[in-house]
C-alpha cells in the first residue's frame, strides 16, 4: 500500500517534520501499519459474502475486501502479472497451490504448529499431512481446506433415474437418443474434463493424438446435441425443474444444492461408478486458501485463516449465499451439529461417502490450451 500526500499535506509535512521524513522514512511504517487492519481477498464466490466477512471485520476491526476469482489458472496468471502485491490471501483449487503457487514462490508456507492441528478435527479424508495441503517434498504446509464436493453432471431423477445416471455416467451425453434433452454449463475448464472422459479420457494425464482426436468427437457432439449452452447455474437448474431438458453438466453438489433446498430434490448432482481415472468416473475439487507472499502483507490473512475453521463460521462458509457445499470441518461433531436435515439433503450428505470414492481428485490438464481451443471451435461452428 502507499501513501500519497496532497500538496497542502506536502507543504505541511516540509515545514513540520524532519529530514529523514521528508526522505520518506518513516512512510514504510506508515503503511504497514495501516496494512494491520486491512485484508484482501481474492477467492471463489462465498468468502466474499458479508455473512462471512461482516463479524470478521466487527471483531479485528478490519477493512476487508474480496473480489471473486472464476478461474484457477486465470487468477493464477493474475498473481504471476504483479497482483501479488495487491491480494493477502488466494482461495483455489485443489492442485494449484502445490503445484503452482508454491513453485513459483508465490506463497508463503504456514506455521504447521499453529495451523495443522485444524486438519486434525476435519473428515478424515483430510487427516495430516493431506497431500493437497502440503508441499511435494512434504515439509511445508501452503494453506488450509474447507469447501469441497463431487462435481460431474445434474439429472431430474423424474426423468433420469440415480441408478441409471450412475451407471451411465458420461454415455448419457453420447448417447443420440438424448439430442436436445441436455444443457452444458459453460464452466470451461470443466467442459473439458468431463469431455475427456465421455471420451474415455483421462483428463489429468498427457495426452496421445488418438486422445485429441476421440475427445474432439465428442466435443464437437455435445455441444451440437446439447438443447443450450448458458453460464448460469439457476437458469440450468431451471429448465430442469420445467422439463427443458433431463440433465445437464458441467454440475454437482455445489449447483444442484440451492434447488434441493429450495424443496426440488429431484435434482440430484451424479457422480458416474466408474471411469477412464484409474476406474473412477467423477471428479471432486477441494478449495485450498493460502496466504499470498505479498511483500507488504497483512497480518490479518493468517488471523482469518483461523477464523473460518471456527464451527460457527465454518457451517456460515458451507451455506454462505448462492450456492451450499460440504466442508472439511464436518468432520467436527460442532460443526456437523449444525446443519438441518434439510440442509444435510441438500448437499446430498447421504451420498457423499460413496460419492467421493468414485471420483477422482481435481488435477491441472497438461494439454488445456489446445483442448480448449478444440472446445471454442466447436461452439463457433454451433
Amino acid at each position: 500500500m502507499s501513501w500519497t500526500p496532497t500538496r497542502r499535506h506536502f507543504m505541511q509535512m516540509t515545514g513540520a517534520a524532519s529530514a529523514a521524513l521528508a526522505a520518506g522514512a518513516l512512510l514504510p511504517g506508515r503503511a504497514h501499519a495501516a496494512r494491520d487492519k486491512e485484508l484482501n481477498i481474492f477467492c471463489w464466490e462465498g468468502y466474499n459474502s458479508d455473512v462471512v466477512l461482516d463479524p470478521f471485520r466487527k471483531e479485528f476491526g478490519a477493512t476487508v475486501k474480496a473480489e471473486t476469482q472464476t478461474s484457477d489458472p486465470e487468477a493464477v496468471n493474475r498473481l504471476r502479472a504483479g497482483e501479488s502485491k495487491v491480494w493477502d490471501l488466494i482461495n483455489l483449487n485443489n492442485p494449484w497451490a502445490r503445484k503452482s503457487l508454491w513453485p513459483d514462490g508465490l506463497i508463503k508456507e504456514l506455521d504447521r504448529a499453529r495451523f495443522e492441528p485444524y486438519f486434525d478435527k476435519m473428515l478424515p479424508a483430510f487427516k495430516p499431512p493431506y497431500r493437497w495441503a502440503m508441499s511435494d517434498d512434504g515439509k511445508h504446509l501452503l494453506g488450509m481446506c474447507q469447501r469441497f464436493g463431487p462435481f460431474s453432471f445434474v439429472v431430474n431423477t423424474d426423468k433420469i433415474s440415480r441408478e441409471m445416471a450412475e451407471d451411465q455416467g458420461f454415455d448419457l451425453f453420447n448417447d443420440d437418443k438424448h439430442a436436445g434433452k441436455f444443457g452444458i454449463l459453460t464452466f470451461d475448464d470443466w467442459n473439458v474434463y468431463h469431455m475427456c472422459i465421455g471420451a474415455g479420457v483421462h483428463p489429468f494425464r498427457p495426452h496421445t493424438e488418438p486422445e485429441f482426436q476421440a475427445y474432439e468427437k465428442v466435443a464437437r457432439k455435445w455441444v451440437k446435441n446439447a438443447k443450450f449452452l448458458g453460464g448460469d447455474p439457476v437458469q440450468m437448474n431451471l429448465a430442469l425443474i420445467n422439463g427443458e431438458i433431463d440433465f445437464y453438466c458441467t454440475g454437482g453438489t455445489y449447483t444442484a444444492s440451492p434447488a434441493r433446498f429450495d424443496g426440488k430434490t429431484n435434482i440430484r448432482g451424479i457422480t458416474p461408478k466408474k471411469g477412464p481415472m484409474d476406474g473412477k468416473g467423477g471428479i471432486v475439487w477441494i478449495e485450498v486458501t493460502s496466504v499470498i507472499n505479498n511483500p507488504d502483507g497483512s497480518p490479518l490473512a493468517y488471523d482469518f485463516l483461523e477464523y473460518v475453521q471456527r464451527p460457527d463460521v465454518a457451517k456460515v462458509v458451507a451455506f454462505a449465499e448462492g450456492t451450499y457445499n460440504t466442508v472439511a470441518q464436518m468432520g467436527n461433531p460442532k460443526v456437523l451439529s449444525q446443519f438441518s436435515k434439510e440442509e444435510l439433503d441438500a448437499v446430498q450428505w447421504d451420498s457423499l461417502e460413496e460419492e467421493i470414492a468414485n471420483s477422482y481428485e481435481y488435477d491441472i490438464n497438461p494439454d488445456y490450451p489446445r483442448m480448449i481451443e478444440i472446445l471454442n471451435a466447436a461452439k463457433r461452428e454451433r
